[in-house]
């Protein structure tokens, strides 16, 4: 396992959840969209939001892990 530190681990994980999280939020839009066509572009707005949120969140990870290791 030579090569593969913690860092190398915890930026996989933060890649999936990151990943993870991106994913639920747009199978819940379309879900809702499927349910309410007519307010679908209120859905999409939050949805990207939602998923800018969660990537700022994850760059902020990648970067202190870089950091600290």
């Amino acid at each position: 396992m030579e090569g593969l530190s913690l860092t190398t681990i915890g930026l996989g994980l933060i890649i999936i959840g990151a990943a993870y999280g991106i994913g639920r939020i747009a199978s819940s839009a379309m879900e809702a969209m499927g349910r309410q066509p007519e307010i679908s572009s209120k859905i999409q707005t939050a949805m990207i939001i939602a998923a800018a949120l969660i990537e700022g969140a994850a760059l902020f990870a990648i970067v202190v892990a870089l950091m600290k290791g």
